[in-house]
């Protein structure tokens, strides 16, 4: 079974039970180079899929983030706040966010990896 699912906007959630971490793309942090801050949603804060739950900021862009799911934030990557640069260095090892996912089906609906590594190949940035 598939655990790790992606929004076109370049999140990712690999889920683990009725949990997920999201986080970016490694295509996302090539993208925007050196991460220099993250916004982050607090525990507890339920998220809406599809709807802003914070931003990143790079020297070059910054970029809202987007939740994949709906659900409750059990946790925040607190490395982030003093090493935002983590995220660049390897983005899918440095989760932005946990969640308790309110409706697994939601899933179904997100791009498996082939399905990105197609979306980015396709990409003309």
């Amino acid at each position: 079974m598939n655990n790790l699912y992606y929004l076109p906007t370049h999140e990712y959630i690999r889920v683990d039970g009725n949990k997920g971490r999201i986080g970016i793309s490694e295509y996302a942090a090539r993208q925007l180079g050196n991460v220099v801050y993250v916004d982050m949603p607090e525990v507890d804060d339920e998220l809406n899929a599809g709807e802003e739950f914070g931003a990143i900021e790079s020297v070059k862009a910054a970029s809202d983030l987007f939740a994949p799911v709906d659900g409750v934030v059990t946790a925040v990557n607190d490395a982030l706040t003093d090493n935002p640069r983590l995220i660049s260095e390897n983005p899918m090892k440095q989760w932005i966010i946990e969640v308790e996912i309110a409706d697994m089906s939601q899933l179904d609906s997100l791009l498996s990896p082939e399905a990105y590594a197609e979306l980015c190949a396709n990409d003309k940035h």
